[in-house]
């Protein structure tokens, strides 16, 4: 596996991993992680790949983390 790119954006932690002709983009906020898993032909250029950390796309990422951390938090409460 090789390491494309990390960086933080908006408190949340992005790891961009080429591995199996696939782009693996992880983003990590406190207990909770999302992976999605793109085909290498699908990207023109690794520079493509920072369209993921920006836009509806990125957008979508935060509120699915906020939906996440609400659950998380529910489950916690019913333990």
């Amino acid at each position: 596996m090789r390491v494309v790119k990390e960086f933080s954006k908006e408190e949340i932690r992005v790891s961009i991993f080429s591995w199996n002709n696939k782009y693996l983009i992880k983003f990590e906020l406190g207990p909770m992680e999302q992976t999605f898993k793109v085909s290498e032909v699908d990207v023109l250029d690794e520079e493509d790949l920072n369209s993921f950390c920006e836009g509806d796309f990125f957008e979508a990422v935060k509120l699915r983390f906020e939906e996440m951390g609400k659950n998380l938090r529910k489950q916690l409460e019913n333990l």
